[in-house]
């Protein structure tokens, strides 16, 4: 048996330590947190000073049993999970449910899955840094508190299985802010002049830097401009320069692979994960820009090897993020020697950008010469301006284009002189409309909550994925818009106007709140908005840095916080009225009762009358295309249409409805689901027959083969092949048995032989 044992959290990164280190270690994974607060019950004794009860999780113990076995056996237990805190709390959670002797246990830490750092670690063991710990728990703990107490206020105030954490509540607050923003936008139009000149076999094109504010004006100013000469009034070049930008950090990281790979943040994590475990790159969860001295030395000897010694420039970046840990590094490759690795394309695609990220640190700046040429009207008082750059020394953009880089347009200047006259070949005034300001998308929202010190960058990703999950934000692509706008050109003279359609406003992976998003968000805003203030959210993350460093005992962080906020829950409780977001529409024509958007209990709906009233409220389903505040009286009296008659067919009634998912087609006992691109004045008995035929016909072809012994049991086609189905179990057919001729016998001896279906397993990590 191995003297060591390594215990680490994942299988991959176990594989990759165990290239480094002999028959004396055996490594383990952990498969993530072994142990946690329970998932049913609060897990915290409040009058116990907010003492923590811990249980292991149940798909765990199987781990646990073998993990504790193993080191009962090993002469050294070496606890060599993440650097971070979340990290740090595993390793004690290990100690602590493995019963391990603190004597015999050694807490290591890398940034990077290399030989020479897995050795080095091992030869600086440390003990548990009880600090970190305690950060983590403190975290973990206030989050409970707030979840175990305003969920279910939330359950009887708006709607029932609604949810509220701490950061994630200030993130939907950012969406919605963003969304009441764009809603409060008023849109403005004015006239962009611009000018094309003929100079040898060149054309120079400038504008007049301030827009014209109407279409008059520009008329006016088009028309001024047929007399007028055009002089060459100044030319002015001035040295430019384009600075790096610092190596990666998380978020950064999930900004820019956003931007150029298309990828999620949580697409992001995952592979800077899978490159951190199998020694690709550093560790990828730091808000750090530092290099280490040894890399920063292989990146320098990369750079003058390819390109010169002109080309380096040795750099120290200095991390600005609160609380900020500077003993981590940025996101960097191991290797700088090594410009690919093997792998996914996702793989190779964002090892490829932190490579050219980390190269260009270390590079010199951009050298550019920027030339302004300012020309004179001699009928009015503006004057257009030509903009040119130039490259002179590519310097760190030999290998990364940032972002402001690729967006410029550059012209080069032709040969000219002060008190030239140019010819004109025209001039155009096109419309132009102000922008609402943009919606997050994810990578965005990112940004935002770092600048505003809300979260770590272990928590980005998950603040994301949670509000989604809860359908508190969706993510949408909408199409653009099209709209008409003017162009006033002057050429040869003459002043002539034209219209063409612009595309506007298309959304692409945007962050909206949803109806439900909103409610909540009114709710809190109203009666827990320090919960959901930014600068509180962010007070509270220096907090947890204190914990962190040793200034601040995590339950003395707690206590003040929690004694206010329950006190607020229960007057809340007490005093709040039910909240719905309720959106007065109009009253119905036919009966006079009020019609109101609002939430139910089932999610958006629409009322008419109210529960008071002698006849009972009528009810329908909010369509998903619809919100509570954009919905109109019309639209909404428009879905009590339904079920609406289409007629009769085979002595069946057919009809329109409308429900939960969208409206469907309902003949007898049997629904047909319609496309949401469908325009329900356009539905009538053809098309309903139609559509309920090539349906039948889809489902007729999905049957592989009846039986007469038992009309329930069928062989069907599915999406992932073929499989049986009984009354309402679906059965995985195996390999060995051909779909086209089994037997009723064979069916029976298939679903026997299935395993009884498991509950889902939660995992936790």
């Amino acid at each position: 048996m191995a003297k060591n044992l390594v215990i680490v959290e994942s299988p991959a990164k176990a594989k990759t330590i165990s290239k480094f280190l002999g028959s004396d270690y055996v490594i383990k994974a952990s498969m993530g947190h072994i142990r946690d607060l329970p998932a049913k019950s609060l897990g915290v004794d409040i009058k116990g000073n907010y003492e923590p009860v811990y249980e292991t999780s149940s798909d765990k113990k199987k781990i646990v049993k073998e993990l504790r076995e193993l080191a009962d056996k090993a002469e050294l237990v070496w606890l060599a999970t993440d650097e971070d805190r979340e990290g740090e709390a595993i390793s004690w959670h290990l100690l602590k449910t493995l019963g391990l002797d603190e004597n015999r246990v050694n807490r290591i830490v890398f940034h990077e899955i290399t030989k020479p750092a897995i050795l080095a670690a091992i030869e600086n063991p440390r003990k548990i840094d009880m600090n970190l710990v305690d950060a983590q728990q403190a975290r973990r703990i206030l989050d409970r508190l707030v979840g175990f107490e305003l969920s279910p206020l939330l359950w009887r105030k708006v709607m029932p299985k609604l949810s509220a954490g701490r950061v994630q509540s200030v993130a939907t607050r950012l969406i919605v802010d963003k969304e009441n923003e764009i809603k409060d936008f008023q849109e403005t139009n004015s006239y962009k002049i611009n000018a094309d000149f003929q100079v040898k076999d060149s054309v120079l094109k400038a504008e007049v830097p301030d827009n014209i504010n109407d279409k008059d004006s520009a008329a006016k100013f088009l028309n001024d401009c047929i007399p007028a000469a055009y002089i060459v009034n100044n030319i002015e070049k001035r040295p430019g320069k384009k600075v790096p930008p610092p190596p990666f950090t998380t978020s950064t990281l999930q900004q820019d692979a956003s931007r150029k790979l298309g990828f999620t943040v949580a697409k992001t994590m995952l592979v800077a994960q899978q490159l951190y475990e199998s020694g690709k790159i550093t560790y990828m969860r730091t808000d750090s820009v530092t290099l280490s001295e040894l890399a920063m030395n292989t990146i320098k000897k990369e750079i003058i090897d390819d390109f010169g010694s002109r080309y380096y420039k040795r750099r120290m970046y200095k991390t600005k993020t609160k609380g900020a840990q500077e003993a981590h590094e940025a996101i960097r490759p191991t290797f700088a020697s090594e410009r690919e690795v093997e792998g996914t394309n996702d793989q190779q695609r964002l090892y490829k950008l932190i490579w050219k990220r980390t190269v260009a640190s270390q590079m010199s700046d951009a050298v550019m010469e920027k030339t302004i040429v300012t020309i004179d009207i001699s009928t009015r008082p503006e004057k257009l301006v030509a903009n040119a750059e130039i490259i002179t020394f590519p310097g760190f953009l030999k290998v990364y284009e940032s972002s402001d880089s690729e967006s410029n347009e550059v012209q080069t200047i032709p040969p000219l002189n002060e008190g030239e006259v140019l010819d004109l070949i025209k001039m155009t005034a096109t419309q132009k409309f102000t922008q609402p300001p943009l919606r997050y998308n994810e990578a965005m929202l990112v940004r935002k909550l770092e600048e505003l010190g809300i979260g770590r960058p272990s928590t980005y990703a998950p603040i994301i994925s949670t509000i989604q999950k809860r359908k508190y934000v969706e993510k949408l692509n909408k199409p653009a818009l099209t709209r008409q706008i003017f162009i006033l050109e002057l050429a040869k003279g003459k002043v002539t106007e034209k219209s063409k359609s612009e595309k506007h406003g298309a959304q692409k992976g945007k962050l909206f709140p949803t109806d439900i998003g909103g409610v909540v968000n009114d709710f809190l805003m109203k009666y827990f908005l320090e919960i959901i203030d930014y600068n509180f959210t962010a007070l509270v993350v220096e907090e947890f840095d204190k914990v962190a460093n040793g200034e601040l005992e995590w339950k003395t962080m707690i206590d003040h916080f929690y004694v206010s906020f329950h006190k607020q829950v229960e007057l809340t409780g007490k005093e709040s009225e039910k909240f719905s977001g309720e959106n007065y529409l109009g009253e119905d024509p036919a009966t006079g009762r009020k019609v109101v958007a609002r939430l139910g209990r089932y999610g958006p709906m629409i009322q008419i009358g109210d529960k008071d009233d002698e006849d009972k409220p009528r009810f329908a389903s909010l369509p998903k295309n619809r919100s509570l505040e954009e919905i109109t009286l019309k639209e909404a009296l428009k879905l009590f249409e339904f079920p609406k008659l289409l007629g009769e067919y085979n002595d069946q009634e057919v009809f329109l409805a409308t429900g939960r998912f969208g409206p469907y087609i309902k003949s007898g006992k049997n629904n047909y689901s319609l496309d949401k691109k469908v325009k329900l004045d356009d539905v009538d008995l053809e098309f309903a027959l139609e559509l309920m035929k090539q349906q039948d016909e889809e489902k007729k072809n999905r049957i592989i083969k009846e039986f007469s012994e038992d009309d329930k049991l069928k062989v069907l086609k599915g999406k992932w092949g073929p499989y049986l189905t009984f009354g309402r179990k679906n059965y995985k057919i195996p390999a060995e048995y051909d779909p086209e001729n089994l037997s009723y016998e064979d069916c029976r001896k298939i679903i026997s032989a299935a395993p009884d279906p498991r509950k889902k397993k939660s995992r936790k990590t």
